[in-house]
């Protein structure tokens, strides 16, 4: 029996969170179009008749980008390639190399540890993946390249078999129930941050936080209540929209998700808050 952890690494929006949701067979992680959706080391563990992988998923990588919050999310990055069994390198085809790839390529030639270059977006159309050719070229760097879909599920297998011949003998890591290293009120939060980042558009507040204060179980129904909170209160306004449609929008369709998955009538309870010291406590 095999057991280990595996780090999925790249710039952002390239489709790790979504990479990790298919591997793992459930949604766990947050998925938006957004730049830094991911912003916490979330595992998701896959049970596989070779043993057990806890796939590690990283926030993205923003040179550009200078802030605190980016400075945080950047660490992280690098604490979670330490001491971990291999390391998926994913990357998007569609889009122009940037500092971003120069700088996970600097950090990676310095482990010591297999990384697996994953080619995402399989599923466009060739003349769509203009930079395949550039990674491809690159292939002497890794133990392995995979061409993938994560949103189709395309050749996942493939990238799953060159992932265990790295993955060491031991005993499971997590119970085989379980999915996850987070509780519900963090997956919870993730679920409606994501909705914050998919309703707002191009106004979105980036530093925005989800804080879920209390999941109360009655009978028929799950009740949860929950906090948008900002470090701006330009902010605030955006976030409830003209006589509260925006929240409610987001209310909506963040209830409908959480009653898909948890299976019953969910009831949410929303309201934003203003605190300009969130990211320096943030962790």
């Amino acid at each position: 029996m095999k057991s280990g952890f595996v780090a999925i690494v790249g710039r952002s929006n390239v489709g790790k969170s979504t990479l990790l949701n298919t591997l793992v067979g459930t949604k766990i992680a947050a998925v938006s179009i957004k730049a830094q959706t991911t912003r916490h080391i979330i595992h998701g563990v896959l049970h596989d008749e070779r043993g057990q992988v806890v796939f590690v998923d990283t926030p993205g990588i923003m040179k550009q980008a200078k802030s605190l919050l980016t400075s945080k999310l950047t660490q992280k990055i690098k604490d979670a390639i330490e001491g971990i069994d291999c390391i998926i390198y994913l990357v998007d085809p569609t889009r122009e190399i940037g500092d971003e790839e120069k700088w996970m390529l600097a950090l990676l030639k310095k482990v010591e540890t297999p990384v697996i270059l994953v080619i995402n977006k399989l599923d466009l159309p060739k003349q769509d993946r203009a930079y395949q050719e550039w990674y491809e070229d690159l292939r002497k760097q890794f133990s392995a390249i995979v061409h993938i879909s994560a949103l189709k599920s395309q050749h996942v297998k493939t990238l799953l078999d060159e992932v265990f011949k790295h993955i060491p003998e031991g005993e499971p890591l997590y119970d085989k129930k379980q999915k996850t290293n987070v509780d519900a009120k963090f997956w919870m939060a993730e679920m409606i941050r994501e909705k914050v980042f998919n309703t707002m558009g191009e106004e979105i507040p980036y530093t925005t936080h989800v804080v879920v204060d209390s999941i109360e179980e009655k009978k028929d129904i799950t009740v949860v209540k929950a906090r948008l909170i900002t470090n701006d209160e330009h902010y605030k306004p955006m976030l409830i929209g003209h006589r509260g449609q925006r929240i409610k929008e987001i209310g909506q369709t963040a209830r409908k998700e959480l009653a898909t998955a948890l299976n019953r009538k969910v009831y949410l309870e929303l309201e934003v808050e203003v605190n300009p010291h969130w990211v320096e406590q943030f962790e």
